[in-house]
């Protein structure tokens, strides 16, 4: 079950990443909600994620926090 709210991070974080602030606080809810182990998983994706979005690229610190 875990993992299937990680997957519905990821689908939500894909259809709102038209706007960056709208991405940043959909991305701050997940932290809040997910798993350390998914926290890591969910870092190692978003990097691979927002390479050719240069909009998204602050969010990254909201997970370094």
């Amino acid at each position: 079950m875990p993992r299937a709210m990680l997957d519905y991070t990821k689908t939500i974080l894909q259809k709102v990443s038209f706007d960056a602030k709208l991405f940043a606080k959909e991305l701050k809810k997940a932290v809040s909600r997910l798993l350390p182990s998914e926290i890591e998983e969910l870092k190692i994706w978003l990097q691979f994620y927002i390479l050719d979005k240069p909009e998204l690229q602050p969010t990254l610190l909201l997970l370094k926090a």
